[in-house]
């Protein structure tokens, strides 16, 4: 199968420390979990700060419903240390892959294990975690992995930045 190219361009914008890994957990996924009529999309790597922001007003400031809880500074995608992921999906089995979903059990490719859970793996095997958990220890934000380099994001607030942006770890 080959990658897509939203993806590809996403992969770019990952912290440069985790960009050879990213790439190598991609090509997994295009080999094992992409199908005909199922890709794996990254939708969101790095996230900007007026971008985190704008999400953050929303259901608050701006119409919508609230879809994340932190403000510019807050999330592992400003850092370039998180990875959102959608399942495109052919509906119509033409190749147009004109439907998002964020089914976490769908199994289009019908070996017995849902798409999702495959990425999970994936991801898992590189030490990524998957999704947030909240204070009763319910899982959620599904769409979500993070790999936080051993740092919290009040360390990665602190640490200085390289010429593009990037948190320099030492």
């Amino acid at each position: 199968m080959p990658r897509d190219k939203r993806t590809e361009k996403r992969i770019k914008t990952v912290h440069p420390a985790l960009l050879d890994e990213l790439n190598c957990i991609y090509d997994e996924i295009v080999a094992t979990v992409n199908s005909k009529y199922v890709q794996v999309r990254f939708s969101t790597v790095y996230r900007s700060g007026s971008k985190q922001n704008k999400l953050y007003a929303k259901g608050r400031t701006a119409p919508g419903r609230k879809v994340t809880w932190v403000r510019a500074g807050g999330s592992y995608h400003n850092y370039g240390l998180a990875v959102d992921i959608v399942l495109l999906i052919d509906a119509d089995k033409n190749g147009t892959f004109e439907k998002a979903s964020w089914n976490t059990k769908y199994d289009g490719n019908n070996n017995g294990i849902a798409e999702w859970l495959e990425v999970v793996k994936i991801f898992n095997a590189y030490g990524w975690r998957w999704g947030l958990f909240n204070k009763k220890g319910k899982r959620y934000d599904l769409p979500h992995f993070q790999k936080s380099m051993g740092y919290r994001i009040k360390d990665l607030k602190r640490l200085r930045r390289d010429g593009r942006g990037y948190v320099v770890f030492t």
